[in-house]
C-alpha cells in the first residue's frame, strides 16, 4: 500500500455500481481509506458529468488523495473529469497502463470501463494506480505544468 495516498475517493454512474462496490470492498481490505461518493443504486440513472464534478470537488487540491471513476465505457468519466483543473484522469484497461500513466503523467484519477473490464483486472489496475510513484523529474513536471 502506498502510504502517501491518504484517501481514495471512488464514484460511479448507474452502469458502474457493481464494479465500484467490488473495488470498495477490495481496496478497503487492502488497507486504503476509501470514500464512496455514490451512486449505489444501479436502477437510478445518474449522469456521468455530475459524478465527475463531485469527484473534482471532493479531491480539491489535495496532492495526497486519488480518485477512481467508473462508468460503462470509462471514456465519459475520463473526458468529464479532465475538464477540471485539479484532475488528470486516464482510462486504463491494464495494470501496466495505470503504472505508466502515474509514472509519466502523474494521473490522480483512474477511469474504468465497467462494461469492458474483468473485475479482477480492474482491481489490479487500481492497485497499480495507487501504488505507483510519479517520476518527478524536471521534464515531467514541465510537461504537466503546460497542461495544467
Amino acid at each position: 500500500m502506498n502510504k502517501s495516498v491518504s484517501k481514495v475517493f471512488i464514484a460511479a454512474d448507474h452502469r458502474g455500481v457493481g464494479l465500484k462496490l467490488y473495488l470498495i470492498e477490495m481496496l478497503s481490505a487492502a488497507g486504503y481509506a476509501v470514500v464512496n461518493l455514490g451512486t449505489d443504486n444501479p436502477d437510478v440513472m445518474v449522469d456521468f458529468p455530475d459524478v465527475a464534478a463531485d469527484m473534482a470537488n471532493a479531491m480539491g487540491d489535495d496532492k495526497n488523495v486519488r480518485g477512481i471513476l467508473v462508468c460503462g465505457t470509462g471514456a465519459g468519466m475520463e473526458i468529464a473529469a479532465n475538464r477540471y483543473r485539479n484532475i488528470r484522469a486516464s482510462r486504463c484497461f491494464l495494470p501496466e497502463q495505470a503504472r505508466d500513466d502515474r509514472f509519466h503523467d502523474d494521473i490522480n484519477v483512474l477511469a474504468l470501463a465497467a462494461d469492458d473490464i474483468d473485475i479482477e483486472m480492474a482491481f489490479m489496475c487500481a492497485q497499480a494506480f495507487l501504488e505507483s510513484p510519479f517520476d518527478s523529474t524536471e521534464r515531467r513536471i514541465r510537461r504537466i505544468k503546460k497542461i495544467s
